[in-house]
């Protein structure tokens, strides 16, 4: 079976899914009127729970943990986490024993663990002083294990930014702007060292899901010191990580109303509302052609569906 996958992984298959992700034209009625076309790359339908930016930081990180005989994956995240969601199914799609050191207490009714343990994933949950630690956690427990292999919160690294960096090699066409969410960077990171070997006249835009976002170019440099720092756009983060407004979800709500398709308010949500406002504010000229990278993590929505109010 080993040998198996990592034939696969030399010949650059996606195991036993292939990448669906189009580029699909979308529109809002404030959009046309300001003759601004915005294209979302739909990386929410690589797959339901593998989906996104979640499988392109997991692909190198999976094939680095084959190559070295490693077959338990050890990560990091939060209660609600898709990375950890990710990582549990596709521990089970391939093979992999996972565990995963969830910040905060022990959840009970919480869809999303409740998916990680379906999918065979070991949960310990951790103090918020003992996560910060991550290395050092590991180390407690697997320092002894030679089988384990250690994936940063979120797939950071650059195995991570190296998967998300393949995105810019399937676009169908030039875009003047390209935006993504950052939580940890490594998405905006890749898709910046990708533009930036190739050459292109992109601005590549970060828009940070959480509160003093302007680390996140720390984490790019981090990553790629030789790029020059993408454009961050710091005052959409509606209070945090996780957090939400009234007009946010409105906004959300509004979106997918419009649209058809789903997004949710952690990441996307954010993210599109970002856009919007700056196209509201003549950001842009007319004749931009703007791409929105919808990076799935769709099942956030299941801690936040009662937020939203329906009169």
């Amino acid at each position: 079976m080993k040998q198996f996958l990592l034939n696969l992984f030399s010949l650059n298959i996606m195991l036993p899914f292939k990448i669906h992700s189009p580029e699909t034209e979308v529109t809002l009625p404030l959009w046309e009127k300001k003759h601004i076309k915005v294209t979302l790359k739909r990386d929410d339908l690589i797959h339901p729970f593998i989906s996104g930016n979640k499988w392109r930081k997991l692909k190198y990180n999976l094939q680095e943990a084959l190559q070295l005989n490693k077959n338990h994956i050890v990560t990091f995240g939060g209660a609600w986490s898709n990375h950890l969601l990710a990582t549990a199914c596709a521990g089970a799609t391939f093979r992999f024993k996972t565990t995963a050191f969830v910040r905060g207490d022990e959840q009970a009714n919480n869809p999303v663990l409740t998916m990680c343990q379906l999918f065979g994933m070991q949960l310990i949950y951790v103090d918020r002083d003992s996560y910060r630690n991550k290395e050092e956690l590991y180390r407690m427990y697997f320092d002894q294990d030679p089988t384990t292999f250690f994936i940063h919160e979120g797939g950071y690294g650059l195995l991570g930014a190296k998967g998300c960096a393949e995105l810019v090699s399937e676009l169908q066409q030039d875009y003047q702007h390209i935006f993504t969410a950052c939580g940890t960077g490594t998405t905006l990171a890749g898709i910046a060292n990708a533009i930036d070997k190739k050459d292109l006249f992109t601005q590549i835009h970060g828009v940070p899901v959480l509160k003093n976002g302007g680390f996140i170019n720390d984490e790019v440099a981090q990553l790629y010191p030789q790029l020059p720092p993408p454009i961050l756009h710091l005052d959409y983060h509606f209070g945090g990580y996780a957090k939400t407004t009234p007009e946010l979800l409105a906004f959300t709500k509004h979106f997918m109303t419009n649209t058809g398709i789903m997004i949710e308010p952690t990441y996307t949500g954010k993210l599109l509302y970002a856009v919007d406002d700056l196209i509201k504010k003549d950001y842009f000229t007319p004749a931009d052609q703007l791409l929105v990278i919808h990076t799935g993590g769709l099942t956030g929505l299941l801690g936040m569906y009662q937020r939203f109010i329906f009169y």
